[in-house]
């Protein structure tokens, strides 16, 4: 059985649609400048906003966007600049791994050595980032209150 896009072909007879949730995609991307690049398969239906304080002030905007991607689907070359946040809205420790020069925001994951279970690719990095659009949005008390009003406001196709 071949799965390509939404559909599953066995002896090239397209059988049907994949169901909504199994749509695994293979993604790659990079930071701004390129010396941070990433492989690995995500599924579109997980893609998450986050709107925690942590997540404002770590993007240096309104909210942050990102989808997991398995630890042993993960693949990275060059290597991040991390740290580890202590005090997450959730509690919880998280690395933060940027790129090292150009300060793009790369993922974030459970402390640890080696491979992690799972790390949060953000997804601006992605070159299918248009795949992924959000199913969920978490630490929504925390959302700014223009956010509703965006589609008000006069928009340029190009810088204006």
């Amino acid at each position: 059985m071949i799965f390509s896009e939404n559909r599953f072909t066995l002896f090239g007879i397209t059988l049907g649609i994949r169901p909504e949730g199994t749509d695994i995609m293979k993604i790659d991307g990079a930071c701004h400048c390129g010396y941070i690049t990433i492989e690995g398969e995500a599924d579109p239906d997980k893609t998450t906003i986050c709107h925690c304080t942590d997540c404002q002030t770590g993007t240096g905007s309104a909210f942050r966007v990102s989808v997991p991607v398995p630890g042993a689907a993960f693949r990275m070359s060059g290597q991040p600049t991390s740290y580890v946040k202590t005090t997450a809205d959730s509690g919880n420790p998280r690395v933060q791994a940027f790129c090292p020069r150009c300060g793009s925001p790369i993922y974030s994951t459970s402390p640890g050595e080696g491979t992690q279970a799972s790390y949060m690719v953000r997804v601006g990095i992605l070159r299918q980032r248009r795949e992924f659009m959000p199913k969920k949005q978490n630490w929504f008390r925390s959302s700014l209150p223009w956010l509703g009003g965006l589609g008000a406001i006069h928009s340029n196709e190009k810088q204006g």
